[in-house]
């Protein structure tokens, strides 16, 4: 059998267009699966699941939500539903790869969709919207968005093109041969530019010691993507020495990774080390970006697009009591680390952020609201130092040995 991409659109509207797709797709060989998210007019084509049979996937009354007749209702409930029922075709095994054209409703009922579907799935939207703030489309998922040049309203020589290289593409991702299985445990562990040296050391020592390792940035998306990967249980450890996007969510910065980070090892019940590293900084934008709010404080012009700015003592302490709050309800082996000397390259002695007062208020917390069942470790080094480093990786191996044992 032919492998099978799913074609899924607002066919009332845009009927046509995934018409033409559909067959670009069918001419390279492969099998197009015409789906209708529409929820207006009747279809303009036949499709081969229907907008009843999407929303019954999801146990909604389409003729009920139709009867409204408010269009937002109507997107809502087939973004609701039409998570459900991609899942479930992935899952059986009954399409390898979808695509979409949208506009701000089509991209918002496919993106929803597609976002249920594993990373390294193939997905792709060519959207009028593909060119902006994408961020709340695409999630945690590798979703390719691809601009659609032209409002998505017709066949024309440039819509053709457009959608011909968009077929193409989503035939070449179903089409390609991958081979990357891999039997080693994987370790997933978050970094920052003022913390890279250390999560490079401890990515060496402990892929000597046979895992993988997988570096996420924190910068609110990468540490988003974190927790969605500890959240599937593929992960057997978390080396989590930069837990900075929790001072953005705090104080308002740009890099938050919402106010669930951390939360996720919990859930997923994962041996894990837990450092401060770079809470010492706020990240905005340029500098003319930041809130009037904060002119007073102390400011480093990371590049001329980054700005950090220090935390404070008050802030710091809040920010140890949310650290400690979230790692007391940790069932697996955790240790938290704590470099004293520097929690950042620039919090150093001698450095920019160098604040014994603030950086006093963050341990002090951290130790005050951590559950004396966790071990916590403060050492007088830099985060950045080898010796560090060194710690971080042997108290993750210890735990996740412990967790082996604990099993057995």
């Amino acid at each position: 059998m032919p492998r099978t991409i799913a074609v899924l659109g607002t066919l009332d509207t845009k009927g046509a267009e995934h018409r033409f797709v559909a067959e670009q797709i069918r001419q390279a060989g492969l099998q197009p699966l015409l789906i209708d998210v529409g929820c207006g007019t009747s279809p303009t084509i036949t499709p081969d699941i229907s907008r009843e049979q999407v929303a019954e996937a999801a146990s909604i009354d389409l003729a009920q939500i139709q009867s409204i007749n408010d269009r937002g209702t109507a997107v809502a409930a087939m973004v609701a539903a039409a998570p459900i029922l991609l899942e479930k075709l992935c899952r059986e095994g009954k399409i390898d790869g979808v695509i979409s054209l949208g506009g701000g409703g089509g991209t918002a009922i496919a993106a929803s969709a597609m976002r249920a579907l594993p990373i390294g799935f193939p997905k792709l939207i060519v959207s009028t919207l593909a060119s902006g703030n994408t961020a709340h489309y695409v999630g945690t998922k590798d979703i390719v968005l691809m601009p659609s040049i032209v409002d998505i309203a017709g066949l024309n020589r440039l819509s053709k093109l457009i959608l011909s290289r968009a077929a193409g593409a989503i035939v070449g991702m179903v089409n390609v041969n991958i081979s990357i299985a891999s039997d080693k445990p994987l370790i997933v562990a978050s970094m920052f530019g003022n913390t890279t040296a250390c999560v490079n050391q401890c990515k060496s020592i402990l892929e000597l010691a046979g895992y993988e390792v997988l570096t996420f940035a924190a910068t609110g998306s990468g540490g988003k993507a974190m927790e969605s990967l500890i959240e599937s249980g593929l992960v057997a450890g978390v080396l989590d020495i930069t837990t900075t996007e929790l001072a953005d969510e705090l104080v308002g910065g740009v890099l938050s990774a919402g106010p669930d980070r951390l939360k996720a090892t919990a859930t997923a019940q994962v041996p894990s080390i837990v450092v401060p590293g770079c809470l010492d900084m706020v990240n905005f934008g340029e500098r003319s970006t930041v809130p009037t709010k904060f002119n007073h404080r102390r400011f480093y012009q990371h590049n001329p697009q980054v700005t950090l700015m220090r935390t404070n003592a008050d802030e710091c302490r809040e920010l140890g009591k949310w650290l400690a709050t979230a790692v007391n309800r940790y069932p697996a082996p955790i240790t938290v680390l704590i470099p004293k000397r520097a929690i950042s390259v620039i919090s150093a002695p001698g450095g920019p952020f160098h604040d014994i007062e603030a950086d006093h208020a963050l341990f002090e917390s951290i130790e005050r609201y951590l559950d004396p069942r966790i071990p916590c470790e403060s050492y007088d080094l830099e985060i950045n130092s080898p010796e560090f480093a060194q710690l971080c990786a042997e108290r993750l191996l210890n735990n996740m040995q412990t967790k082996i044992t604990t099993k057995i």
